[in-house]
Protein backbone atom coordinates (compact mmCIF):
# COMPACT_ATOMS: atom_id res chain seq x y z
CA UNK A 1 0.00 0.00 0.00
CA UNK A 2 3.08 2.39 0.73
CA UNK A 3 5.95 1.33 -1.24
CA UNK A 4 8.03 3.70 1.11
CA UNK A 5 6.95 1.98 4.04
CA UNK A 6 7.82 -1.47 2.89
CA UNK A 7 11.03 0.12 2.16
CA UNK A 8 11.83 1.64 5.12
CA UNK A 9 10.88 -1.82 6.80
CA UNK A 10 13.16 -4.01 4.59
CA UNK A 11 16.29 -2.16 5.43
CA UNK A 12 16.62 -0.20 2.30
CA UNK A 13 18.68 2.51 2.16
CA UNK A 14 15.85 5.41 1.37
CA UNK A 15 16.24 8.65 -0.70
CA UNK A 16 14.43 11.26 -1.59
CA UNK A 17 14.93 15.24 -2.29
CA UNK A 18 13.08 18.15 -1.09
CA UNK A 19 10.47 20.20 -3.51
CA UNK A 20 8.52 23.05 -3.47
CA UNK A 21 5.34 23.79 -5.39
CA UNK A 22 6.58 26.28 -7.80
CA UNK A 23 8.45 23.02 -9.60
CA UNK A 24 7.14 20.34 -11.82
CA UNK A 25 7.49 17.72 -9.29
CA UNK A 26 5.54 15.08 -11.35
CA UNK A 27 9.02 14.82 -13.15
CA UNK A 28 11.02 14.35 -10.18
CA UNK A 29 8.36 12.40 -8.49
CA UNK A 30 8.98 10.04 -11.51
CA UNK A 31 12.61 10.23 -11.57
CA UNK A 32 13.36 7.47 -9.07
CA UNK A 33 13.92 9.11 -5.68
CA UNK A 34 11.87 7.06 -3.28
CA UNK A 35 10.10 10.45 -1.52
CA UNK A 36 9.61 13.92 -2.27
CA UNK A 37 9.49 16.23 0.95
CA UNK A 38 7.49 19.47 1.15
CA UNK A 39 8.82 21.27 4.08
CA UNK A 40 6.69 23.94 5.71
CA UNK A 41 9.26 24.36 9.04
CA UNK A 42 11.72 26.67 6.89
CA UNK A 43 9.94 27.86 3.85
CA UNK A 44 7.03 30.41 2.56
CA UNK A 45 5.01 28.03 1.61
CA UNK A 46 1.70 26.47 3.56
CA UNK A 47 0.52 23.48 3.95
CA UNK A 48 -2.66 24.13 2.39
CA UNK A 49 -0.97 24.97 -0.61
CA UNK A 50 0.42 22.16 -1.50
CA UNK A 51 -2.56 19.64 -2.14
CA UNK A 52 -1.96 20.76 -6.06
CA UNK A 53 1.56 19.39 -6.60
CA UNK A 54 1.21 16.18 -3.97
CA UNK A 55 -1.97 15.54 -6.66
CA UNK A 56 0.25 15.17 -9.45
CA UNK A 57 2.30 12.70 -7.82
CA UNK A 58 -0.44 10.42 -7.56
CA UNK A 59 0.89 6.63 -9.51
CA UNK A 60 4.42 7.96 -9.52
CA UNK A 61 7.40 5.78 -7.60
CA UNK A 62 7.82 8.25 -5.36
CA UNK A 63 5.73 9.26 -2.04
CA UNK A 64 4.80 12.93 -1.05
CA UNK A 65 6.07 13.31 2.40
CA UNK A 66 5.59 17.00 4.38
CA UNK A 67 7.55 18.19 7.44
CA UNK A 68 4.47 20.11 9.43
CA UNK A 69 5.54 23.26 11.06
CA UNK A 70 5.49 22.19 14.57
CA UNK A 71 3.75 19.06 15.99
CA UNK A 72 0.33 20.43 16.43
CA UNK A 73 -2.35 18.63 15.52
CA UNK A 74 -4.64 20.90 12.85
CA UNK A 75 -1.09 20.89 11.16
CA UNK A 76 -0.55 17.22 10.83
CA UNK A 77 -4.41 16.83 9.77
CA UNK A 78 -3.65 19.66 7.04
CA UNK A 79 -0.69 17.74 5.52
CA UNK A 80 -2.57 14.19 5.77
CA UNK A 81 -6.10 15.73 3.91
CA UNK A 82 -3.83 17.02 1.41
CA UNK A 83 -2.57 13.34 0.53
CA UNK A 84 0.77 12.93 2.26
CA UNK A 85 2.06 9.80 2.78
CA UNK A 86 4.15 10.79 5.82
CA UNK A 87 4.68 13.26 7.78
CA UNK A 88 8.04 14.61 9.59
CA UNK A 89 7.68 16.29 12.67
CA UNK A 90 10.52 18.79 14.20
CA UNK A 91 11.80 19.39 17.23
CA UNK A 92 10.39 15.87 19.25
CA UNK A 93 12.21 16.15 22.47
CA UNK A 94 9.84 13.46 24.63
CA UNK A 95 7.96 10.37 23.98
CA UNK A 96 5.13 12.22 24.75
CA UNK A 97 5.62 14.92 22.03
CA UNK A 98 6.07 11.76 20.17
CA UNK A 99 3.15 10.08 21.26
CA UNK A 100 0.60 12.81 20.35
CA UNK A 101 2.66 13.30 16.61
CA UNK A 102 1.39 9.42 16.20
CA UNK A 103 -1.66 10.00 17.13
CA UNK A 104 -2.62 13.01 15.36
CA UNK A 105 -1.81 10.97 12.44
CA UNK A 106 -3.59 7.96 13.42
CA UNK A 107 -7.59 7.51 12.83
CA UNK A 108 -9.33 5.99 16.22
CA UNK A 109 -9.27 4.08 17.99
CA UNK A 110 -5.10 4.28 17.43
CA UNK A 111 -5.43 8.20 17.62
CA UNK A 112 -7.49 11.54 16.93
CA UNK A 113 -7.21 11.73 13.61
CA UNK A 114 -10.38 14.16 12.56
CA UNK A 115 -11.83 12.09 9.49
CA UNK A 116 -12.77 13.63 6.53
CA UNK A 117 -13.38 10.98 4.13
CA UNK A 118 -10.71 9.57 2.07
CA UNK A 119 -7.55 10.90 1.63
CA UNK A 120 -4.47 10.41 -0.31
CA UNK A 121 -3.57 7.19 -2.60
CA UNK A 122 -4.10 4.46 -0.53
CA UNK A 123 -6.20 2.10 -2.74
CA UNK A 124 -9.53 0.75 -3.29
CA UNK A 125 -11.09 -0.59 -0.31
CA UNK A 126 -14.58 -2.48 0.34
CA UNK A 127 -15.68 -0.91 3.49
CA UNK A 128 -14.65 2.42 5.04
CA UNK A 129 -13.32 0.47 8.03
CA UNK A 130 -10.34 -0.96 6.04
CA UNK A 131 -9.17 2.22 4.52
CA UNK A 132 -9.23 3.43 8.07
CA UNK A 133 -6.90 0.93 9.40
CA UNK A 134 -4.87 1.03 6.20
CA UNK A 135 -4.12 4.30 6.81
CA UNK A 136 -3.22 3.79 10.42
CA UNK A 137 -0.71 1.03 9.56
CA UNK A 138 1.34 2.25 6.25
CA UNK A 139 1.67 6.29 6.92
CA UNK A 140 5.04 6.66 8.09
CA UNK A 141 5.83 9.04 11.01
CA UNK A 142 9.02 10.49 11.55
CA UNK A 143 10.15 12.83 14.43
CA UNK A 144 12.82 14.53 14.23
CA UNK A 145 16.09 14.23 16.86
CA UNK A 146 17.56 18.15 17.12
CA UNK A 147 18.35 18.89 20.85
CA UNK A 148 19.90 17.93 23.41
CA UNK A 149 17.09 16.49 25.58
CA UNK A 150 15.70 14.64 22.20
CA UNK A 151 19.20 12.51 22.64
CA UNK A 152 18.45 12.04 26.47
CA UNK A 153 15.03 10.61 25.49
CA UNK A 154 16.13 8.47 22.04
CA UNK A 155 14.96 4.70 23.82
CA UNK A 156 11.66 6.18 24.62
CA UNK A 157 10.96 8.09 21.34
CA UNK A 158 12.04 5.32 19.42
CA UNK A 159 9.80 2.99 21.57
CA UNK A 160 6.41 4.72 20.85
CA UNK A 161 4.57 2.35 18.57
CA UNK A 162 4.10 4.22 15.66
CA UNK A 163 7.08 6.09 14.45
CA UNK A 164 9.08 4.84 11.59
CA UNK A 165 12.60 6.70 11.23
CA UNK A 166 14.75 8.84 13.76
CA UNK A 167 15.21 11.76 12.03
CA UNK A 168 18.33 14.26 12.49
CA UNK A 169 18.20 17.51 11.96
CA UNK A 170 21.63 18.09 11.04
CA UNK A 171 22.27 22.23 11.99
CA UNK A 172 20.14 22.53 14.98
CA UNK A 173 21.99 19.49 16.16
CA UNK A 174 25.12 20.35 15.78
CA UNK A 175 24.08 23.56 17.66
CA UNK A 176 22.76 22.00 20.18
CA UNK A 177 26.17 19.76 20.84
CA UNK A 178 28.13 22.85 21.20
CA UNK A 179 29.90 22.51 17.45
CA UNK A 180 27.84 24.66 14.98
CA UNK A 181 27.86 23.10 11.30
CA UNK A 182 30.75 20.80 12.06
CA UNK A 183 29.39 17.82 11.01
CA UNK A 184 33.09 16.06 11.16
CA UNK A 185 34.02 16.23 14.78
CA UNK A 186 34.40 13.69 17.21
CA UNK A 187 31.21 15.28 19.24
CA UNK A 188 28.78 15.08 16.27
CA UNK A 189 29.87 11.75 15.33
CA UNK A 190 29.61 10.13 18.71
CA UNK A 191 25.38 11.40 18.71
CA UNK A 192 25.03 9.94 14.94
CA UNK A 193 26.78 6.49 16.32
CA UNK A 194 24.07 6.60 19.61
CA UNK A 195 21.05 7.76 17.28
CA UNK A 196 22.19 4.81 14.79
CA UNK A 197 21.96 2.36 18.09
CA UNK A 198 18.62 3.38 19.72
CA UNK A 199 17.15 3.12 15.70
CA UNK A 200 18.30 -0.14 15.28
CA UNK A 201 17.92 -1.26 19.06
CA UNK A 202 14.18 -0.94 18.13
CA UNK A 203 13.78 -1.74 14.53
CA UNK A 204 13.68 1.64 13.03
CA UNK A 205 15.27 3.33 10.38
CA UNK A 206 17.79 5.81 11.84
CA UNK A 207 17.56 9.37 9.23
CA UNK A 208 19.28 12.38 8.31
CA UNK A 209 17.03 15.66 6.54
CA UNK A 210 20.29 15.82 4.56
CA UNK A 211 23.67 14.76 3.53
CA UNK A 212 26.04 17.53 4.69
CA UNK A 213 28.17 19.24 1.83
CA UNK A 214 30.87 17.66 0.49
CA UNK A 215 30.34 14.24 2.62
CA UNK A 216 29.98 11.02 0.97
CA UNK A 217 26.07 9.73 1.86
CA UNK A 218 27.79 6.26 1.75
CA UNK A 219 29.60 7.37 5.20
CA UNK A 220 26.20 7.73 6.84
CA UNK A 221 24.85 4.66 5.11
CA UNK A 222 27.42 2.19 6.57
CA UNK A 223 27.32 4.25 10.26
CA UNK A 224 22.76 2.68 9.89
CA UNK A 225 21.30 5.89 8.29
CA UNK A 226 19.20 4.65 5.94
CA UNK A 227 16.73 7.64 5.37
CA UNK A 228 18.16 10.83 3.58
CA UNK A 229 17.27 13.53 1.17
CA UNK A 230 19.85 14.77 -1.70
CA UNK A 231 19.82 17.72 -3.78
CA UNK A 232 18.16 17.33 -7.13
CA UNK A 233 19.77 20.69 -8.95
CA UNK A 234 23.01 19.57 -9.42
CA UNK A 235 22.20 15.73 -10.55
CA UNK A 236 19.55 17.19 -12.91
CA UNK A 237 22.01 19.59 -14.36
CA UNK A 238 24.68 16.89 -14.80
CA UNK A 239 21.95 14.89 -16.69
CA UNK A 240 20.97 17.80 -18.96
CA UNK A 241 24.77 19.03 -20.05
CA UNK A 242 25.80 14.78 -20.74
CA UNK A 243 22.80 14.63 -22.95
CA UNK A 244 23.62 17.81 -24.53
CA UNK A 245 27.41 16.84 -24.68
CA UNK A 246 25.99 14.04 -27.00
CA UNK A 247 24.92 16.65 -29.51
CA UNK A 248 27.18 18.20 -32.20
CA UNK A 249 27.00 22.02 -31.74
Amino acid sequence: MNAIKDAIKSGRTVVGTTVTPDIDVSILAGAGYDFLLFDTQHSAWEIKQLQPSIQTMRGKQAAPLVRVAANQAYQICFALDAGARGIVVPMVNTSAEAEAAVRACRYFPLGNRSNAGVRGEWGEFKNYRDYLDTVNNELVIVPMIETNQSLENLDAIASVPGVDVLLIGPSDLSIELGVPLDYSCDTYQRALDKIAAAAAKRGIAAGMYFIPPEMDPNFFVQKGFKFFTMPWGPWAKAGIQNGLSGIKR
